[in-house]
């Protein structure tokens, strides 16, 4: 099926052909995303009106929305211009007041002439003594009273879009949609009570109360599980096709791996050595290896790291270590040579900074295989550069590389292994959206001799206390790391804040002993202040985030962090990270500017009382939801429009499990269920999986 299927025609139609929409509406609902009746389709309504008819307004819940017949009364126009213009109504027990601005007499006096019999429904509320109805939303002759909804779904609304055109439109949108084969599983629909995919999608638009438009309502839940079912199953197809992609066997040898571990001062913990035995053993097969090597803070990843550099060295090929920074890629080469000497092998760093002849000394070596291991930035990506044999590609810090990224590494060995490293714990229904396609390796322990760190919570009006601990702790000879915040987007106002914190520092604390980092920043003057700081010349650097990933200064034990409360938990936990390096004890205070709101005081208490990335991950995503935690934009997250991944975490695992027994059954899609998951991902508009179907 290489052609959308016929019976989805009616809903992939001009928005124009829908009741009311002219292509003035249409062009305003295309900016919110809405380009044809299938998106109208699933636009679901976020809240309902109840608007059941009641005998009168004494009783009712106040202020609220109320549905009453009424005998209209005398009409009272406005003294002055521009005031109110009222008019009497009594229901069965009561009365009350309707009110309009800017109203025409003659016209509310045809339509509501007194002595006549309407049903008026909108918000009442007291005013003075007074109930009142202003701008009542319904205003009929009791005859025509049954077009008013009992349950009226509430849309979101683009501006100079109505509630009324959205029913209509959406209403006009259900019309059009067929009967569609079932592709879900039939155990786990009805295990689940969900309904066929048309009753899902009416239910969902005809809310009963405000349970029908919760996630957890059976059929909102349906659908959204159709949304990541989708989703799933392209990841699924992906790494199948990945997993058709000839690989070469780069087989281990321990020879090189046994030097190292023989010269650790500890033994890897059971999460290194179970990660490094799922890396090797994908790498011994003859598939491309692409896996995820998920980690917390000073898990030790760089070990596992090496270790599947070395396999590939053993192999008689080459590595690479891809880090997103220049920084980065230095810390990784000064990380990766104590472990290189003990092994016997050539590492090299090339960054854009490599010019001239020191640039082709290294290109040539590289060519001919003498340097096994590279570290790099994308530098390495350049037309120029070409490895005798790739054998494995390590991608440093993932949300910075997007997919077309590790393709284009990949194809500088076409067939060589990708492994992706990420110090940032992802919550499980996050990682399954992002990197579905991957198998995933999790460091879930800490190697022993680290020290937890102490995490303090301070208000900024303790700054003179703080300051005196940093002037304590710099006399015994400690580091410290001070950052301050990003305030917005413009890189300007957080260096003022950054600059005004250093000449503050340097003032109290004497010139030589303060550096500075921020994004601005000549690359040069970036690494010097860093190289200043790792040797202990500089003792505090003030820093804007800059510093959030990978630096290691184990001599630094103090972490300050300024208005703490406008950071994100999983940066926070990641700046933490930085401190308790080494063996001496080290504190991470948080400053935060009272007054402290809710949200901010309940993120800050998740880290004073963990230091697991993982719970801290899953806390972050509920309170700030997934496009925030890890900007949707630039991490390659797909939007959902019903799927919601904070609430329906549990959905996206289910999705990716049952994505995967499909394939696997039934790789080609060629079954009743096969073919109607082809019809879910032409609705779903995946005509990239389609495609990787069709070229097979």
């Amino acid at each position: 099926m290489t052609t959308r299927p016929d019976v989805l025609f009616p809903l992939f139609s001009g928005l124009e052909t829908l009741p009311g929409v002219g292509p003035k509406t249409a062009r305003t609902l295309a900016q919110s995303g809405v380009e044809t009746p299938r998106d109208m389709l699933f636009s679901l309504p976020y809240s309902v009106i109840d608007r059941r008819r009641r005998d009168t307004i004494i009783g009712a819940e106040l202020p609220g929305i109320v549905t009453v017949d009424v005998t209209i009364g005398v009409h009272r126009p406005p003294r002055n211009k521009g005031g109110a213009y009222r008019i009497h109504v009594e229901d069965a027990q009561g009365d009350f007041q309707l009110v309009f601005f800017h109203a025409r007499g003659d016209y509310l006096n045809r339509i509501a002439p007194a002595g006549s019999r309407r049903v008026v429904s909108g918000r009442v509320e007291m005013f003075d003594g007074m109930a009142q109805m202003v701008h009542p939303d319904h205003l009929l002759p009791a005859e025509e009273a049954g077009s008013i909804p009992v349950f009226e779904p509430v849309y979101h609304l683009t501006q100079g879009v109505t509630q009324k055109l959205m029913f209509k439109a959406t209403r006009a949108a259900l019309d059009r949609a067929p009967d569609l084969p079932e592709w879900i599983d039939p155990n786990q629909k009805s295990k689940a009570g969900w309904p066929d995919w048309r009753a899902a999608l009416a239910a969902a638009h005809a809310p009963e109360g405000l349970a029908d438009v919760a996630p957890s309502a059976a059929a909102r839940e349906r659908l959204a599980y159709d949304e990541l079912m989708a989703h799933q199953l392209t990841l699924a197809l992906a790494r199948r096709r990945s997993r058709r992609s000839k690989g070469r066997a780069s087989t281990a040898t321990g020879r090189l791996q046994s030097r190292v571990l023989a010269a650790l001062p500890y033994r890897p913990t059971a999460a290194q050595t179970r990660a490094i035995g799922e890396i090797a053993e994908d790498m011994a097969g003859d598939v491309r290896m692409n896996r995820l090597l998920q980690g917390d803070v000073g898990a030790g990843k760089t070990l596992v790291a090496f270790m599947a550099l070395l396999i590939a060295v053993e192999a008689g090929g080459q590595g690479v270590m891809m880090a997103p920074t220049e920084i980065l890629a230095r810390q990784h080469l000064e990380g990766l040579r104590p472990l290189a000497e003990q092994a016997g092998v050539v590492l090299e760093v090339l960054t854009g900074r490599d010019k001239g002849n020191d640039r082709a000394m290294k290109l040539a070596a590289l060519a001919d295989g003498r340097i096994h291991i590279l570290v790099g930035t994308h530098a390495v990506f350049q037309q120029d550069v070409v490895f005798h044999d790739l054998r494995l590609a390590i991608v440093d810090e993932q949300h910075r590389f997007g997919v077309r990224q590790r393709m284009e590494l990949g194809a500088k060995g076409a067939t060589a292994d990708v492994l992706v490293m990420t110090a940032t714990p992802i919550p499980r229904s996050l990682a399954l959206a992002q990197f579905g396609d991957m198998d995933v390796s999790v460091l879930d322990e800490k190697p022993p001799g680290r020290k937890p760190v102490r995490t303090a919570v301070v208000s900024t009006n303790r700054m003179d206390e703080v300051v005196g601990h940093l002037r304590k702790a710099i006399a015994e000879g400690r580091q410290c790391y001070w950052v301050c915040p990003l305030v917005d987007e413009s890189e300007v106002t957080d260096l003022t804040a950054a600059e005004e914190r250093f000449k503050r520092l340097r003032a109290i604390l004497g010139d030589e002993l303060v550096g500075l980092v921020h994004g601005q920043m000549p690359p040069a003057e970036k690494d010097a202040a860093m190289a200043a700081f790792q040797s202990g010349k500089t003792r505090v650097l003030v820093a804007t985030t800059v510093i959030e990933v990978g630096v290691n200064v184990p001599n630094a034990t103090i972490m300050v962090i300024e208005r703490a409360e406008i950071f994100g938990l999983a940066q926070l936990h990641q700046l933490r990270g930085r401190v308790g390096r080494g063996d001496a004890e080290s504190t991470c205070l948080l400053m935060y500017q009272p007054p402290l709101g809710d949200s901010g005081c309940r993120r800050l208490e998740v880290l004073r009382e963990t230091e697991d990335g993982f719970v801290i991950s899953e806390t972050d995503l509920e309170m700030r939801g997934a496009g925030d935690m890890i900007g949707t934009a630039q991490s390659g997250l797909p939007r959902f429009r019903i799927a919601d991944l904070e609430r329906q975490a549990g959905l996206m695992a289910i999705a990716q499990s049952d994505a995967r027994a499909l394939l696997e059954h039934d790789p080609a899609l060629k079954t009743d269920r096969g073919k109607a998951a082809l019809t879910l991902l032409w609705l779903m508009r995946q005509d990239e999986a389609i495609r990787m179907i069709s070229v097979g």
